[in-house]
């Protein structure tokens, strides 16, 4: 479909739901298959034959490693404090109709683009906040500063984080702590409730006719129950909604949603653009 449908579509609703998957912050620069990235950042990783971030989603490592590691990875991707330009673009094109997102990527990207923190849903946890393992508490903590201590603590031969106590504990048990994201049943999702609640109560005073339009980017298969298969069923269940699929690789939509679904397969990032329909 062509870039100017999307554009028409935008401009009919009434409220808008964006539904982004890694997809989207790959294309906005994030990209965790990147080799010359990893190269750049992770020249002790790549020296033991490890060539992308995703490698390392889960990998077990020694403590002073794992937070060498992890520290630059986020203080990369969460604490860059420079705008992003997909993610502003996004912005703009929602501009002033009623919306809320619901994400995969535990990023921050949207809020800290201009969307408001509080309409967005990010049920796979946040980069910015740390938690005990275990845990021994539902609290969880601002990461900034641990990853600050260990940053300055690191060792880009080696990889590690030099000094040990620059290896984040729980404050409140003294045992091991990770980052706030789900990883597995230890995960506190609390601090993330109080967005879900609020889109929940957003979608049912939104009524079954209004012209909702689901803009669902980069979310594939790897864990389609959490944004793909919720963004389709929505449309699935009310008469008056939209689904665009924006995906370089798996735009694929339902034929039972046929005209009332659109399929672009392309990269985030060449979607948002300036709406061809207007003078330069």
């Amino acid at each position: 479909m062509s870039r100017r449908t999307f554009h028409d579509w935008l401009d009919e609703s009434d409220r808008v739901l964006i539904a982004a998957g890694a997809g989207l912050s790959a294309a906005a620069g994030y990209d965790y298959t990147d080799t010359r990235r990893f190269a750049e950042l992770f020249p002790a990783l790549r020296a033991r034959g490890l060539r992308a971030r995703y490698q390392l989603i889960g990998l077990p490592l020694p403590p002073a490693l794992l937070w060498g590691y992890w520290a630059t990875h986020v203080a990369d991707i969460r604490f860059d404090p420079r705008p992003n330009p997909v993610y502003r673009r996004l912005r703009d094109l929602v501009g002033d109709r009623d919306h809320f997102v619901m994400t995969s990527n535990v990023d921050a990207l949207f809020a800290r683009n201009g969307f408001a923190e509080d309409r967005v849903f990010t049920p796979q946890g946040d980069y910015g906040r740390y938690q005990c393992e275990t845990p021994c508490t539902l609290d969880t903590w601002p990461s900034e500063p641990v990853v600050r201590a260990a940053l300055a603590a690191y060792d880009p031969v080696t990889g590690e984080v030099t000094d040990p106590s620059a290896v984040p504990a729980c404050p409140n048990c003294g045992g091991e702590v990770f980052l706030n994201v789900r990883k597995g049943p230890e995960f506190v999702q609390d601090p993330h409730l109080p967005t879900g609640r609020a889109l929940a109560r957003w979608l049912e005073a939104t009524p079954a006719e209004a012209r909702l339009l689901v803009v669902e980017v980069g979310a594939g298969f790897n864990t389609p129950g959490v944004i793909r298969l919720p963004a389709e069923h929505l449309v699935h269940r009310r008469p008056g909604a939209r689904l665009v699929r924006i995906n370089r690789d798996q735009s694929a939509v339902p034929a039972e949603l046929a005209g009332r679904a659109l399929s672009i397969a392309a990269d985030a990032r060449h979607v948002f653009t300036r709406d061809p329909r207007k003078a330069p």
